[in-house]
């Protein structure tokens, strides 16, 4: 869900030349309500069918117009939101001095077609990125092991990306070991329109994680074909809308979202986190080496935990070094193609902080070198183009 300083500023709307009339204030009102758009599908309300009635009367005091607003849910925790950029765009009608919005919840005939508009058909939903036409870039973030800050680097990624003006999502599929609604500061579970969810938005990026429905505290103890179905559930049940990038946070090693993610999204391409330690390199080589047999493309390495930045200006090298050019390097070897080192990132307490605290380094603290670093290779990223794997090229035998 977008943050409300997110919410566009209506702009005047001109009255009609009989604009001293109830009805013409009432028709310059809703045209002004065009500029009001969903916090969650980030369309106008009008063309999504919230807006039920639009009623202006004379007072003392000047017009007063009353909008019907339709929520898809009666639970709407946008209510306030909705309200305020309502009330605004009546406001800037010429004439209007009041306005009230009264608050409605769509009934199953009219969510039913909301949800055919969202969709663009009755059908059973299908995973949009799994599509030959798609043309979001999938970019799977695997490592080896844990504790390597794959979810940190997923978190920052999609928000250096969202700020470079490219509409992203991100997938938490670490179903047990979830930490990304923490580390985008996202509180609440996605809005539900009958079987499909409308993700929250946070720093300008869509989020599903596995974290917004379950209790604080309670793990999750599923088996594989649990996870491969709620992994799926992610994909299609969940409305995207026209994503340019979407990021899935993997969990650790070589296991079954790994496997459910390569036949679920066959285009998506890998890029692998990893520290300079030896013994955390050699088991992300296992992690990227997973590509070569589901055939995904491996875009690069990440080597987080660098070094830490001495106050004379010297690097401390904790970890060692060198891991991440040689799980690079030997990635380049297993796939037969060129595997770069995409980037450094420093060991910097500003980062842990600012993961904690729900807004990522690369927004809290942009000029830190951890969020330079981050944004170099979110820029990478962002310019990259789409993979081809799973994609249909349209070719035919010659003669046929």
């Amino acid at each position: 869900m977008p943050d409300e300083q997110d919410a566009p500023t209506p702009t005047p709307h001109p009255a009609p030349d009989d604009a001293s009339t109830p009805d013409a204030l009432a028709a310059a009102v809703r045209a002004a309500l065009a500029t009001v758009l969903d916090p969650e599908i980030r369309r106008p309300i009008t063309e999504l069918g919230m807006v039920r009635s639009v009623d202006v009367a004379d007072t003392p005091a000047g017009a007063r117009a009353t909008v019907g607003l339709d929520l898809t849910t009666p639970g709407c925790p946008l209510k306030e939101t909705l309200t305020r950029d309502v009330t605004a765009a009546a406001l800037t009608v010429p004439g209007v001095a009041a306005a009230d919005v009264v608050m409605g919840v769509m009934s199953a005939e009219q969510r039913a077609d909301l949800r055919r508009l969202l969709r663009g058909t009755d059908a059973e939903p299908q995973i949009p990125f799994a599509q030959a036409t798609s043309l979001t870039k999938v970019f799977a973030i695997a490592s080896g092991k844990g504790g390597v800050g794959k979810s940190s680097v997923t978190a920052n990624l999609a928000v250096a990306l969202a700020e470079d003006g490219l509409r992203v999502g991100v997938v938490d599929a670490d179903i047990y070991g979830f930490s990304i609604p923490r580390m985008l500061g996202v509180t609440r579970p996605p809005t539900k329109v009958d079987d499909m969810l409308l993700p929250p938005i946070a720093h300008g990026v869509k989020v599903v994680s596995i974290g917004m429905f379950v209790p604080a505290g309670q793990p999750v103890v599923w088996r594989g074909p649990m996870l491969h179905r709620a992994l799926q559930q992610f994909l299609a049940d969940v409305f995207w809308g026209d994503l340019d990038v979407l990021l899935l946070d993997l969990p650790p090693g070589t296991g079954d979202i790994a496997i459910s993610v390569a036949q679920l999204l066959p285009g998506s391409q890998i890029v692998v986190v990893t520290t300079p330690q030896d013994a955390a390199a050699e088991v992300a080589e296992r992690a990227g080496s997973v590509a070569v047999q589901t055939r995904q493309q491996v875009v690069g390495v990440v080597e987080n935990m660098s070094w830490l930045d001495q106050p004379d200006g010297s690097r401390l090298e904790i970890f060692g070094s060198g891991g991440g050019r040689r799980v690079a390097d030997r990635l380049s070897q297993l796939t037969g193609g060129d595997v770069p080192l995409l980037g450094q990132i420093p060991l910097d307490t500003r980062l842990r902080e600012a993961g904690d605290a729900g807004t990522p380094v690369v927004l809290s603290d942009p000029d830190s070198p951890a969020a330079e670093a981050l944004r170099d290779i979110a820029r990478g990223l962002g310019t990259r183009r789409r993979g081809l794997a799973g994609m249909s090229l349209g070719l035919r035998p010659a003669g046929r």
